[in-house]
């Protein structure tokens, strides 16, 4: 979930190495000494300009997955964010100015905004709204790309799913053309010959080649399984053979792509990052997404290996990522049914707590939030999911890489 999401359109390159997307992604900007203020609400201290809605909506999920009730300036910050066509931006500055062909909005925001505000519950307003937008710029071969108009990637693609399933809409029956969401990730799903078999891809190359990208594939195991950000533990099958017999289906393309995350980890525990001209070192955000996954997949035993890196490893990474890399680790450790406040020793809640304005109120760990008619920030259950992963922002601009040699959020 770390970038993988995709696509989501996250953050610095330093601290997004291990972790829109995707948005997706996590990891906040880098910090300048031009940044703006803190908006009243805002999860985290870093610059927002190119996640604020990304890691406010991913700590406002695994705030809501653990059963603790964010503060409504939080929620309000996020629905605020909110263009009257449904879609979200990155992150406005001033909210109350109308949104016009300038602003951009992209599907890994909207999708991750979606997947929080509906867990919240009481915004179906909004989150309906938001997804009549991201039906409108659905590709014709049934995904989505960051922006309207992109090239489908598995990243976006897959966030949008999540959204899809956290309304309650099936996502084989939104269709465009004849093609529906899975549909286009299982055209990203490379064949089981060779030792990338099972993975996704990000996107085929100017050659149409498939190039397996472990962002990629956490974020389309868990969209083909229809679960998204904060998806649940699964029971299905768990291996590390590629299975090529049979029709294609979304189930076989997500068994298969947990077998390509199992093989990935077995050795280290931990998925690589690799960035020109620079050593390769642990990949804490997409080794989070893969817990996900992994445990989506087959369970919380096919995700021990990563977890337990996590457990020993990942915490100086939250702490120094912010509130969208603490939020992974809380859905890895809901995935796996792991205690979040005692996760190799740290607890994960109070870390992620502590990002932002003070919680309404905190339940039991694991238990969703009670509402009090607040302000419509009260909690219904909800799953969401999507993996999340670093996307690279270069001179302010978004480059979407994770693991990618896809991009995340």
């Amino acid at each position: 979930m770390n970038i993988r999401r995709s696509a989501a359109a996250l953050a610095a390159v330093a601290a997004v190495i291990g972790a829109p997307a995707s948005a997706v992604a996590a990891t906040p900007s880098p910090s300048a000494s031009t940044a703006p203020a803190r908006p009243a609400g805002l999860y985290g201290s870093t610059d927002p300009t190119y996640d604020g809605v990304w890691r406010q909506s991913l700590a406002l999920l695994a705030q809501h997955t653990v059963g603790v009730r964010p503060a409504a300036q939080a929620v309000s910050w996020l629905a605020g964010q909110q263009c009257a066509n449904g879609a979200f931006a990155a992150y406005r500055a001033e909210p109350s100015a109308a949104c016009d062909d300038r602003t951009a909005v992209d599907t890994n925001s909207t999708a991750a905004a979606v997947q929080a505000l509906a867990a919240l519950g009481g915004h179906e307003a909004a989150t309906g709204k938001a997804v009549t937008w991201l039906k409108s710029v659905q590709n014709e071969d049934g995904g989505w790309g960051y922006t309207p108009g992109d090239p489908s990637d598995a990243n976006s693609t897959s966030l949008v799913v999540g959204a899809l399933a956290a309304v309650g809409e099936k996502p084989d029956a939104v269709v465009k053309d004849g093609t529906s969401p899975y549909d286009a990730l299982l055209a990203f799903a490379l064949p089981c010959s060779g030792d990338d078999g099972g993975a996704f891809a990000y996107q085929p190359d100017k050659k149409g080649t498939l190039t397996a990208n472990a962002d990629a594939t956490a974020a389309a195991v868990v969209a083909a399984l229809g679960q998204g950000l904060a998806a649940e533990a699964g029971t299905g099958p768990a291996s590390t053979t590629c299975s090529g017999s049979g029709t294609a289906t979304p189930a076989r393309a997500a068994a298969n792509g947990a077998a390509y995350l199992a093989r990935a980890v077995a050795a280290t525990g931990h998925l690589t990052s690799a960035l020109p001209g620079a050593d390769d070192q642990p990949d804490y955000g997409n080794t989070a997404d893969a817990v996900v996954a992994l445990a989506a997949q087959g369970g919380p035993e096919a995700a021990r290996t990563p977890l337990r890196w996590l457990e020993e490893h990942a915490a100086a990474w939250a702490e120094k990522s912010g509130p969208a890399a603490w939020a992974q680790l809380v859905f890895a450790a809901h995935a796996t049914g792991t205690d979040p406040r005692d996760f190799g020793g740290v607890d994960l809640v109070a870390e992620l707590d502590a990002t932002g304005p003070a919680p309404a109120a905190t339940g039991p760990s694991g238990a969703p939030g009670t509402t009090d008619g607040d302000g419509g920030d009260g909690h219904t259950t909800a799953w969401i999911a999507g993996g999340v992963g670093a996307v690279v922002v270069v001179g302010g601009a978004l480059l979407a890489a994770r693991r990618r040699t896809g991009r995340q959020p």
